[in-house]
């Protein structure tokens, strides 16, 4: 077993907020960027990742798949970047509240919008997806933003990290309406050194793609 950790992903996917992560904690990694279409459905890759998408992580032997899932397993095994509450801690249940909020209903919710799915305003129907409405997932966002300045413990998190990149994302293209009380909060993060970092590696790798194609 090696302790080689390996980064699959495409600039222009999910894998940035992963490479986000990976510069917060510092980790030594190896990239391996794949494109859209045949190279991500190769059969090598759905060794890896049945789904055919991006991103995805080995590390020690372990696959790590789904983003809000590598970005967890990223704060416990590199604990000293203070990525994540202590197991013992009560904060720890605030993390894992809007780590998996932010993967649940709000990336439902949004993908529901983007495809204009209308969920029926009917309480069965509403208690069939789990999130209600967008607006119901967009006030609970706003409130766990509000009056702090992170998510977990008064210190910026993987959850922080998560959240913000789906406010940052959606804000810049529409699928989540600007709040003040979310550009306010995603402003204490986009300076981060990790996060200025990541952006300008995957921008870069972008333009290469781009003008390779």
């Amino acid at each position: 077993m090696t302790d080689e950790l390996v980064f699959y992903t495409h600039p222009m996917s999910r894998g940035r907020i992963v490479r986000w992560m990976l510069e917060e904690v510092g980790a030594t990694y190896r990239t391996e960027i794949l494109g859209y279409g045949p190279t991500m459905k190769d059969v090598a890759y759905r060794a890896i990742n049945p789904l055919a998408k991006v991103p995805s992580l080995v590390h020690r032997g372990v696959t790590v798949t789904e983003t809000a899932a590598i970005c967890a397993y990223l704060a416990d095994a590199f604990p000293h970047a203070g990525l994540a509450p202590a197991p013992n801690d009560p904060e720890r249940g605030a993390y894992y509240r809007w780590l998996f909020f932010a993967a649940g209903p709000v990336e439902a919710a949004v993908t529901n919008k983007a495809l204009g799915v209308v969920v029926p305003d009917d309480p069965r129907m509403r208690a069939m997806v789990g999130y209600g409405s967008l607006a119901e997932v967009l006030d609970a966002l706003e409130g766990a933003v509000s009056g702090r300045d992170y998510l977990a413990g008064g210190r910026f998190s993987a959850a922080d990290l998560y959240v913000g990149s789906h406010l940052i994302w959606g804000m810049q293209f529409g699928s989540i309406e600007r709040r003040p009380a979310y550009e306010a909060y995603v402003a204490r993060l986009v300076d981060r050194p990790a996060a200025v970092r990541a952006r300008e590696i995957d921008d870069r790798i972008h333009a290469e793609m781009q003008q390779q194609a």
